[in-house]
């Protein structure tokens, strides 16, 4: 839990520290609900220990905190997989490296990756709107273009098939994605014992 009363000491000329605060508890939130629905202006106020109006100074409503929330989770994964990367030394190893992680974050954030793919927080995209279309849009955009750096690679260097690295690394991102979302969702399906490898050659276009 927040200690609200050492957050209340911090609040004077601290403002970028009071909307990473607003961000850090809603965070807290979805980790210990697994529900976006819990998380309203009241309870992410109580939560970082200030009045629900303070919010207001920071955020536009909650969709605008949510998008706050969704872009540290990408940001947090965009870190993993450029993690992942720097620990191989061929093409094909980065791009199963990545690939792995990916599926690996998923599998160990479940709430957060729900979430930052369009869960019950997403709203309707009006004119005027504290979230736009182009801040959906260009969600995600810089673990993708991990993906498709390491597809190009192996493209390059002859590892894969690919001809269109941008167009292939968009299908091995939906085929992983798919795979972790079937996995969160029917955990009792009997997978295949190494289905993350058969997804990652086949789409990646790797020799087998």
């Amino acid at each position: 839990m927040t200690d609200t009363a050492s957050r209340a000491r911090n609040r004077r000329g601290e403002g970028g520290r009071l909307r990473e605060e607003i961000v850090a508890a809603a965070v807290e939130l979805l980790a210990e609900t697994g529900d976006e629905r819990a998380l309203t202006l009241r309870s992410i106020a109580r939560r970082a220990g200030i009045a629900a109006p303070s919010i207001y100074a920071h955020f536009a409503d909650q969709p605008a905190i949510m998008l706050a929330v969704v872009r540290g989770a990408f940001a947090e994964l965009t870190l993993v997989l450029r993690t992942a990367a720097e620990q191989t030394d061929t093409p094909r190893a980065r791009l199963e490296a990545i690939s792995r992680a990916y599926l690996d974050y998923a599998r160990t954030h479940p709430e957060r990756y729900r979430t930052m793919f369009g869960g019950l927080w997403v709203p309707t995209l009006e004119s005027g709107g504290s979230v736009t279309e182009e801040d959906l849009s260009t969600l995600g955009d810089e673990c993708l273009g991990l993906l498709t750096s390491a597809l190009a690679e192996c493209a390059a260097t002859g590892v894969s098939t690919s001809s269109d690295p941008a167009a292939d690394a968009v299908a091995l991102w939906l085929g992983l994605h798919g795979l972790a979302h079937q996995r969160a969702s029917t955990r009792a399906f009997p997978w295949p014992d190494g289905i993350e490898d058969r997804l990652i050659t086949s789409l990646g276009g790797l020799d087998r």
